[in-house]
């Protein structure tokens, strides 16, 4: 068998041509990819039902728009956090975040950007929370089904910023995204929603 090259932290931005509804113009973060499948959620996908109305004790924690987010198709009676911890260099001469140990209830899936252990008490993690955002479900694919999907050309591969998981404009990720890259990708974002109207 192949050796999967991980995707673990990357963004998978859709490709206009993607034709599955629960993906279109979908911008999703891979939380972990490896021969046995892939797993991530949706970052621009809020619903309307507030974080407070689920989770109050995570609401005065969670990002503007403080809603959930549906993070994929999969297991939408599930809630996923996802948070940035911020890069605080410290003191003169003191360790850097890289080299300190991670917050209890919070584990690094890439960069700043990991998983929040929602049974944790907020009290405990929320001090070292730079932003959190709450998702219902996720996005997963079995061994080899994203690797598949990517040679077909369904999606893009892109670096992830800390940012992106708590965009105050969701809506605006896709083409965000696409529009920072420096290639051929950031035209895509110019691509009109619905090209029949062009």
């Amino acid at each position: 068998m192949t050796e999967v090259s991980s995707l673990t932290g990357r963004l998978l931005v859709a490709a206009p041509a993607l034709a599955d509804p629960n993906f279109d113009r979908a911008v999703v973060l891979l939380l972990d990819h490896d021969e046995e499948g892939s797993l991530g959620v949706v970052l621009n996908r809020p619903t309307s039902v507030g974080v407070a109305d689920v989770l109050a004790s995570w609401a005065g924690l969670a990002g503007e728009p403080d809603v959930v987010f549906q993070g994929g198709p999969v297991s939408l009676d599930s809630a996923l956090g996802v948070a940035v911890i911020p890069g605080d260099p410290g003191p003169a001469g003191s360790p850097s975040r890289a080299e300190r140990a991670d917050p209890i209830g919070w584990r690094r899936v890439h960069g700043a950007i990991g998983l929040v252990d929602l049974e944790t008490p907020p009290e405990l993690l929320g001090p070292a929370l730079g932003s959190l955002r709450i998702f219902a479900g996720y996005a997963g694919w079995g061994p080899g089904q994203l690797e598949g999907e990517l040679a077909e050309g369904a999606w893009y591969v892109v670096e992830s910023e800390p940012g992106d998981v708590s965009s105050p404009h969701p809506e605006r990720l896709w083409r965000a995204v696409l529009r920072r890259q420096r290639s051929e990708l950031a035209m895509i974002a110019t691509y009109p929603d619905d090209p029949s109207l062009n």
